[in-house]
């Protein structure tokens, strides 16, 4: 008699994919909304320490709305997460695709008519900034709950770090290599795509395609048997 091996997790490759819609909000954020970081909340200390020494051509109140309205959606991601544990996988999946892709299909509506070479209407940053980053805290309460090893879908630095330190050359067997390398490159990918399409489009296109990304994948993931499984 054999035992059925439990289905693969389909997680890992919903999160390269989440990577990848990371680098289109931070193409977003950097290049359309005045060199801020809705994603990555290191770059936004770092720019906030040069806003506060009075170095030129940083504001201190972007990066302010980035780091708050991240905590916000982190809080609120958490809590949310925690309501859901003992569910089915799938259905914090969607729950959560869900309010990342409407947050980021409010910022598409709120993009329409903005004008990225001045900026105007002004409003429009500091409301497209608040609701990526809502989008993305909420994300990031999320992966921090699944717990993929090396996918965390907006931080590379430690990645980068294992990449070198768990190499051969290190005397390492550098697990996950193959992971790490696909995060990296997916967010390079994500990067890239949205510094096409804002240079070329405005903020509306990569914002749609982003949410797009976001809720049609985790759909597809949600399909899958292992999804089944609690949280």
């Amino acid at each position: 008699m054999t035992t059925e091996k439990p289905a693969a997790s389909p997680l890992p490759l919903l999160l390269l994919l989440l990577s990848v819609t990371t680098g289109l909000v931070d193409a977003i954020s950097v290049l359309g909304l005045g060199k801020v970081f809705t994603a990555n909340m290191t770059g936004n200390v770092v720019f906030l320490g040069f806003a506060a020494s009075g170095a030129p051509g940083f504001k201190f109140t972007p990066y302010v709305v980035a780091i708050a309205s991240f905590m916000v959606g982190a809080l609120v991601g958490g809590h949310t997460a925690k309501r859901h544990a003992g569910s089915p996988l799938r259905r914090w999946l969607i729950v959560a695709a869900s309010v990342e892709a409407i947050l980021l299909w409010l910022a598409a509506a709120v993009a329409v008519g903005f004008d990225v070479a001045t900026q105007t209407p002004s409003a429009s940053v500091y409301v497209i900034i608040a609701l990526t980053g809502l989008a993305m805290g909420f994300r990031n309460a999320t992966i921090r709950q699944l717990k993929v090893p090396d996918l965390t879908t907006t931080v590379l630095t430690l990645t980068i770090t294992g990449l070198a330190a768990d190499s051969g050359f290190a005397g390492g067997s550098n697990p996950n290599w193959a992971r790490r390398i696909g995060s990296v490159a997916a967010i390079f990918l994500g990067a890239a795509i949205g510094a096409y399409l804002v240079t070329h489009g405005g903020l509306v296109p990569p914002l749609l395609l982003a949410g797009g990304l976001i809720f049609a994948g985790t759909l597809v993931c949600a399909l899958h048997p292992a999804a089944a499984r609690p949280l």
